[in-house]
């Protein structure tokens, strides 16, 4: 049996990605690695396909989109944004769903490589070194949806999160509340939970709040970790509380009714986000709309341009945010 591209990977010790580099004179590879990868070739007897790299050499029109949690609520509209695009310039997507697990957006990237995607949209909070590393072997365009990489090496369109979490904060601040709680997501997550948690500390510290670290408590985006979470909160006696996604949100207000106390009667609940949760649950949510359609949009016009090297004026798009003002605040009505 004629040995393949896998078998030359698995004995260079290298991604399949960085096996076809190699065979294509790819100058992001090094000597070292590629003579290793030559001495692979030259044991496993591999016989390159002379179509298949010529296809290689050639756009496939395909794009990798990796997705941390499909099931989300915010992540399906900012694929419609991402497709409608690809679509008005002939791109197929390939739509991975990672889990928010390492080994699998490693693992998804290689077989992106394999399946020769001209660029890739990542998408998710924290980009971990390994993942760099993918990459920076694979080697092709890749812009980042709704997170930026914290030494901003690689294109990015979000919004300025620590100023919606600020916002958010001082709403709530505004309608009189002292004791404000706030259910965030990973710690360990630079956007989704640290910026978040910024803006939330700062709204309290300019309005002369101390800041009180059992009062934040991590819910991960994940509606069951979000409702022990607002019990928590609850036995602190909070009168108000930001939680760090609309699905958090809206378990926080299971948890309230579920405690007999009412939303937003007795507590106020601010979401973020802006997804369709927020507007069929009831109380309705009030929340931060941040523009998952643009986010995806911009993202697949921005590679496009970089597949195009057509000239770029801004590498890191901030889109704006707005707060949505709905029932589980009382529409904004000054607490008596």
């Amino acid at each position: 049996m004629s040995a393949t591209i896998k078998d030359v990977a698995r004995e260079a010790k290298v991604s399949i990605a960085t096996v076809s580099r190699v065979l294509n004179n790819s100058a992001v590879v090094t000597d070292e690695t590629r003579q290793r990868v030559l001495e692979a070739i030259k044991k496993t007897g591999y016989k390159p396909n002379a179509l298949a790299r010529s296809l290689k050499i050639q756009k496939t029109h395909t794009i990798g989109l990796i997705v941390p949690d499909i099931s989300s609520t915010f992540y399906p509209e900012v694929v419609r944004g991402i497709e409608d695009i690809a679509a008005m310039y002939n791109y197929n997507i390939f739509l991975c769903n990672t889990d928010q697990k390492e080994e699998k957006e490693v693992k998804y990237i290689e077989i992106l490589g394999e399946k020769q995607v001209d660029g890739i949209i990542f998408m998710g909070g924290l980009i971990r070194d390994s993942v760099i590393q993918s990459f920076n072997e694979f080697g092709v365009p890749v812009v980042l949806a709704g997170t930026q990489d914290k030494d901003k090496r690689y294109p990015s369109v979000m919004i300025d999160n620590e100023k919606a979490a600020y916002d958010a904060v001082k709403y709530l601040i505004s309608l009189g509340h002292k004791k404000i709680g706030m259910i965030s997501g990973p710690v360990h997550d630079p956007i989704g939970g640290l910026q978040r948690i910024e803006g939330y500390k700062k709204a309290l510290e300019e309005h002369g709040i101390k800041y009180d670290p059992e009062l934040v408590v991590e819910g991960e985006f994940k509606t069951r970790k979000a409702y022990l979470a607002m019990l928590k909160l609850l036995e602190h006696k909070v009168d108000a509380v930001f939680a760090a996604s609309d699905d958090m949100a809206a378990a926080a207000i299971n948890a309230i009714f579920d405690s007999n106390l009412r939303v937003p009667e007795d507590i106020h609940v601010v979401g973020f986000d802006n997804t369709y949760i927020s507007t069929i649950f009831r109380p309705t949510i009030t929340t931060i709309q941040q523009p998952a359609y643009d986010i995806g949009a911009v993202s697949m016009r921005l590679l496009t341009k970089l597949l195009a090297k057509e000239p770029i004026e801004e590498m890191h798009v901030v889109l704006p945010h707005q707060l949505i003002v709905r029932e589980s605040t009382g529409f904004g009505e000054e607490k008596k």
